[in-house]
């Protein structure tokens, strides 16, 4: 698969204010899964997909927590050029999401996205 452009990720194009989180929550529409939940939020003319992403004291201490994170970053990372534009999305970790593989955590998280229509493959 030929992709173009960087593979950077920028705190640009994720969602870091609570007022976003707040309108991907209330106004868009989330696909559950076993490991995590994708909630989705269609946005006219925002450009390239933004993604938020939330591991909540749930799931385990500060380093669990930031290890999924940085999964989850890395996952979205490497697809987001498989995004359609003018979406936000927000991937809230579930708790078994802490004993996952990176490989079982990228199959769900692709599974989702199908589901949610936000690949443009």
């Amino acid at each position: 698969m030929l992709r173009t452009g960087s593979l950077s990720f920028p705190k640009s194009r994720r969602i870091t204010r609570t007022s976003e989180f707040e309108r991907v929550k209330q106004h868009g529409y989330a696909e559950r899964g076993r490991l995590m939940t994708l909630s989705v939020l269609a946005i006219k003319n925002a450009g390239p997909c933004r993604a938020g992403f939330i591991t909540t004291r749930a799931i385990g201490g500060a380093t669990i927590r930031n290890r999924i994170r940085r999964c989850l970053r890395e996952i979205v990372r490497k697809h987001q050029h498989d995004l359609r534009g003018d979406f936000w999305i927000v991937l809230i970790a579930r708790r078994d999401a802490a004993s996952a593989s990176y490989r079982t955590l990228e199959d769900e998280w692709l599974r989702l996205a199908k589901r949610a229509s936000i690949l443009a493959l």
